[in-house]
């Protein structure tokens, strides 16, 4: 089964895909991203490369969702596309382990990817992500990312556009734009920053150590950055990634998330919605996770046992010892 379901209450969409769970059980020495003589899914050499999911939980020839409509229950095809992105050949390498020009490569990939699934006209929604880490489900070391194309705009992303609309309706400015502005005044929370991309612990940061990157330049999509600003991205990816991993001396997990705007979206955008990438790691100390119970999960109200302004301090120690041992 393989279909979106609407939820009335929180007026969303729900992917119902029950077809993984027999995703099958990879043996432990073998890895499907490795090149290799018994694997044809990738090329016997690459850099970076895209692969399609195995198993996605969205198609672009969806099955018929089951009849199981009733007057406020909706059902609709799971549309859309699953991809995973490949970011080394090699099986344990991390982020901040490669060199800048492999990383850019790994941007060029995705600006490449996001366009390709912008494409689509059935698709709204490019979401460029990462999960690192056994605490959040990772069970393949071998570093990866994935794309999702969604043929709707996600909760999260809806609220967000409509908060950016009202700002710029409002002000005549772009929301974001003033975040970094205000961000930047303060300056405590900043933790570092190159000629296009600033890496900050946002004010309200749900998570102790979850660090933004924004561009300074007001873009939407990560298609309309120039080579300089590819290259700045690539840096600032690597080394936000380097910062948390510095922060207690191991692999530092997290879920990375790229907001771009929306695509095919009927509605100009463009002055009000702001490219960034945010970074939700589930850990408030080297070994305690924070954990989203009932509040965060069930009423959406996240507390932060931690201030700002002071794990700001932490991060920016991690920034420095990244770039000492990284000369």
């Amino acid at each position: 089964m393989a279909e979106l379901r609407w939820h009335p209450l929180t007026k969303d969409w729900i992917m119902i895909a029950s077809h993984r769970q027999n995703r099958p059980q990879m043996p432990k020495d073998w890895c499907p991203f490795c090149p290799g003589p018994d694997n044809d899914k990738v090329p016997k050499s690459f850099d970076v490369y895209e692969y399609d999911n195995d198993f996605p939980a969205l198609m672009q020839n969806p099955p018929v969702p089951d009849d199981v409509e009733t007057n406020i229950y909706k059902v609709r095809p799971a549309y859309g596309k699953c991809e995973v992105i490949l970011y080394s050949p090699e099986h344990t390498v991390t982020l901040p382990e490669l060199p800048v020009d492999h990383v850019r490569k790994l941007v060029d990939l995705w600006v490449e990817r996001f366009e390709a699934l912008r494409a689509d006209k059935n698709i709204k929604y490019v979401f460029i992500f990462e999960n690192r880490g056994a605490v959040v489900g990772v069970t393949m070391p071998h570093p990866h990312g994935q794309i999702y194309g969604y043929s709707v705009v996600p909760k999260k992303l809806e609220l967000e556009l409509q908060s950016c609309k009202e700002h710029h309706d409002e002000t005549g400015r772009c929301l974001i734009c003033d975040m970094i502005h205000d961000e930047v005044e303060d300056g405590r929370r900043v933790i570092f920053e190159n000629e296009d991309f600033i890496v900050f612990l946002p004010f309200f940061s749900e998570y102790p150590y979850g660090i933004y990157i924004a561009a300074k330049s007001h873009k939407q999509y990560i298609s309309e950055f120039n080579d300089r600003e590819k290259d700045n991205l690539a840096k600032a990816v690597r080394e936000a990634a380097g910062t948390l991993d510095s922060l207690f001396g191991y692999t530092f997990p997290y879920m990375m998330c790229m907001y771009n705007g929306p695509v095919n979206y009927g509605e100009d955008t463009s002055e009000n919605y702001h490219f960034h990438i945010a970074f939700y790691p589930p850990m408030r100390s080297a070994d305690k996770q924070k954990f989203n119970a009932s509040s965060e999960t069930g009423a959406w109200a996240h507390c932060n046992p931690t201030a700002p302004e002071a794990t700001s301090v932490e991060l920016r120690e991690a920034y420095k010892r990244f770039k000492e041992s990284d000369k």
